[in-house]
């Protein structure tokens, strides 16, 4: 059946791919025709725009474009391409007046010139952003052979994945050494990714959904609001460009018993020929047997399988409109544990959660002037989650939880001839967010008793914030000043507690100075305060389980809203050397944490359960240190990306353990990733992850006492990864492409994972898999 699906769906896009004619001129357009190139060779598929309308086209697979219907008078016109630094030309066009560009762009293999948004909500160039934007590109996730978004986040400076449960995988992100719900993670620009879906959702996501993640350090809530005190990490899903096709497989054998993990994905998009309307979708499937690491019949990585689609399509309204809508869906089924073949309260332990996501998004924009732009959006995520945490053959571990976010507002763009003291670009928006979360036990029949105990609400929860947000940023030939700020007031009701309804007023102010020294050398420095409400984050949702304890996440009633204040300076230097093009850039980061969240550890009760309640430290907390950035390219055949972060974060007295030291934060971790292409078939790429020693609690059954646990310092890590590639050109435009490569080539894996059925399942540190081979194809007309 798979086979079939395979080539209906090929059979598709090649007879919606091929065969278009070529769109009329008549007498009264106006008409750009030429083609793009880079030196000697043309770049296919290059976007050419008309700035401040929705008027464009594509080049062809020769580099050959036809634009018809622009504008008359003075425009600009910007050609664009991956992996080349766009161009902008000015023209008067005229109603039957044909003119000619022939566009010519330089080499960008490191990416110093793509356009970003997340730097202050507006499209840019990174170089004229006053804030360090990093992103991960397609490339770079297939070069590491990420299936999912969390295996290419450690690909950044200052982020580092990390697993926290042994049974289910629960992972999370941390940035520069701040837990995963410090930082604001974006879908498209908009706050939908709620708690719920962030307790599994980074491996959730599939890596062939994304056309790239900007990170951005430090922080962000002046624009994006609350959690963003580590930072901002923006997920962009795939758009229509040109008329494409991919279908890629892969399987991976995992540990030395070779466990499967397969790997089904495709991808395809339909552009019109006057580039007015277009949709993309893609589609993902994944199974992976669970895998027992140290052989005592418990899984250390879970059972999953996963199903997605999703789309985007856009309408071009007008001259200077613009409609855009995304949507996907995600199936997921997890389990880890033991007795896989049994039900989950059959088990002696079980962790299984069954996700259901559907998320949408909508935007209008319309282009008013040349530069300027009003947008309206309205983003929604629905999450319907049914779990199991049980150990023992426990019936009442069964739960269900439902979660609704959404997003409404609008923002406006406005370029300012002078403001004050020099020309401007001011944004400024209201925004309504709303995350509903509702989290069931459910009841069950007592086979002692005979007696049937009901369902229990066990949260009931609404968080809700209205905001507003400006930021001016003033411009000149040799420095860029942002001051922004975003007034927001939040509002948490939980209707299943005692602790009431809680509320508050922040103001979130932001500073930012961008001064170019030279072509070559950039500074940056900023400032900006950041809070997080005391609402259920990701961890409160998920459950550590064994036979002796059961781990479970509450707040403290009187759980102060936690705020932080964060200062950034970098200094960014770009040179080319001959053809070399080369970046270099070392930031510094300071954040002070006032009333931090903290956990305070409970003693089991007679059922097992562990109370892990977060409460405010009483004095507060600092994180400092220095990310570095090295990137490389002397052409298209090699390509060489590292980062490397040095950091330390400590409260500022003893917390549990009587250690000041946060826990699982590595003093020092760091990424590479190199890329050989000796022919423009074949590649070749070495990739890397270090991790650095760190301390992990350890509440396990070798322990005399495993109530009271210890604290343990764990050694460093060094993840190797290896990758050959091969394409193949076939007839009818079609390209195949055999690749294979290993993962923790080294097996630098943990080696004292606890055991057995009153094992602590929290104690899981370094990578996140074993050694890992890996082979697959893919068939499409671009690669």
């Amino acid at each position: 059946m798979r086979k079939i699906f395979i080539v209906a769906l090929m059979s598709l896009f090649c007879a919606l791919t091929q065969g278009k004619e070529v769109p009329t001129v008549k007498p009264n357009d106006t008409m750009l025709f030429g083609d793009v190139r880079s030196g000697d060779e043309h770049i296919p598929f290059a976007t050419i725009m008309v700035k401040g309308t929705t008027v464009g086209t594509a080049a062809d697979v020769t580099g050959h474009y036809k634009l018809v219907g622009i504008p008359e008078g003075p425009q600009e016109v910007v050609v664009s391409a991956v992996g080349y630094q766009s161009k902008s030309y000015e023209f008067e066009f005229k109603v039957g007046n044909a003119l000619t560009l022939l566009a010519e762009l330089e080499p960008d293999q490191i990416g110093l010139e793509q356009v970003v948004v997340t730097a202050d909500r507006s499209e840019k160039s990174r170089r004229d952003a006053s804030t360090i934007v990093s992103t991960i590109s397609p490339k770079l996730m297939e070069t590491t052979q990420s299936v999912t978004l969390s295996e290419g986040l450690s690909f950044t400076p200052g982020l580092r994945m990390e697993n926290n449960c042994q049974n289910c995988g629960f992972t999370q992100v941390r940035m520069n050494g701040l837990e995963g719900p410090y930082s604001q993670i974006l879908i498209n620009s908009r706050p939908v990714f709620s708690g719920l879906a962030g307790v599994y959702g980074l491996e959730l996501i599939p890596a062939n959904m994304i056309d790239r993640v900007e990170v951005v350090r430090g922080g962000g809530s002046a624009l994006f609001g609350s959690n963003a005190i580590a930072g901002t990490i923006n997920l962009i899903t795939k758009e229509p460009v040109q008329d494409t096709y991919s279908i890629n497989s892969s399987l991976g054998l995992i540990g030395a018993d070779a466990i499967a993990d397969f790997n089904l994905s495709m991808n395809g998009s339909i552009v019109s020929e006057d580039y007015r309307s277009g949709m993309s979708f893609y589609g993902f499937k994944r199974e992976r047997d669970p895998y027992d690491a140290n052989g005592d019949g418990f899984s250390e990585m879970a059972k999953i399988t996963n199903s997605t689609f999703g789309a985007s399509f856009f309408q071009r309204v007008g001259m200077r409109s613009k409609i855009n809508l995304d949507y996907f869906f995600i199936e997921e089924s997890r389990r880890g544990g033991n007795d896989f073949s049994l039900p989950n309260h059959e088990a002696d332990i079980s962790e299984a959660v069954d996700h259901q996501i559907n998320s949408a998004n909508l935007t209008f924009d319309h282009f008013m002037r040349d530069h300027d732009k009003l947008s309206f959006f309205a983003a929604a995520q629905w999450v319907e989650r049914g779990s199991y945490y049980g150990a023992e053959q426990d019936l009442s571990a069964y739960g269900n939880t439902d979660d609704f976010a959404y997003s409404l507002g609008s923002q406006y763009h406005r370029d300012i001839e002078k403001l004050l003291f020099a020309p401007s670009e001011l944004v400024m928006g209201l925004e309504l967010t709303s995350d509903a979360l509702t989290d069931k036990k459910l009841g069950y029949l007592d086979v002692e008793t005979m007696e049937h105990v009901g369902t229990t609400t066990i949260a009931d929860q609404e968080v809700s914030t209205l905001g507003f947000f400006a930021q001016n940023e003033w411009v000149n030939d040799r420095w860029r000043f942002s001051l922004g700020f975003r007034v927001e007031h939040y509002a948490i009701s939980d209707k299943a507690t005692s602790s009431g309804d809680i509320s508050g007023d922040v103001f979130s102010p932001r500073a930012s100075l961008l001064f170019n020294l030279s072509e070559q050398v950039q500074l940056r420095s900023s400032f900006a305060k950041g809070y997080r409400a005391p609402q259920i984050f990701d961890e409160d949702l998920h459950i550590e389980t064994s036979g002796a304890r059961k781990v479970i996440h509450e707040n403290d009633p009187n759980l102060k809203q936690e705020n932080s204040h964060s200062a950034t300076f970098s200094i960014d230097i770009s040179q080319d050397f001959g053809r070399w093009q080369t970046q270099l850039l070392a930031e510094g980061f300071y954040t002070v944490l006032e009333n931090p969240f903290t956990n305070e550890y409970g003693t089991p009760n007679e059922q097992g359960e562990v109370v892990y309640t977060r409460i405010n430290a009483e004095d507060g907390a600092k994180v400092q240190g220095v990310n570095l950035e090295l990137n490389a390219s002397p052409g298209a055949r090699w390509m060489f990306q590292s980062g490397l972060t040095f950091q330390k974060s400590e409260y500022d007295t003893p917390q549990e353990f009587n250690e000041r030291r946060f826990f699982r934060t590595p003093d020092s971790y760091g990424y590479l990733a190199m890329t050989y292409s000796p022919t423009a078939t074949f590649k070749a790429s070495v990739t890397g992850n270090y991790t650095g020693k760190m301390l992990v609690p350890y509440f396990g059954n070798t322990l005399i006492n495993p109530e009271a646990g210890q604290l343990n310092e764990v050694g460093s890590f060094f993840d190797l990864g290896l990758k050959v590639s091969q394409n193949i050109e076939l007839p009818g435009s079609l390209q195949l492409q055999v690749y294979a490569g290993a993962k923790n080539l080294l097996d630098a894996y943990q080696d004292d994972f606890d055991h057995g059925i009153d094992r602590d399942p929290g104690y899981i540190y370094g990578p996140l898999s074993p050694r890992t081979f890996y082979f697959g194809v893919k068939l499409g007309n671009i690669f």
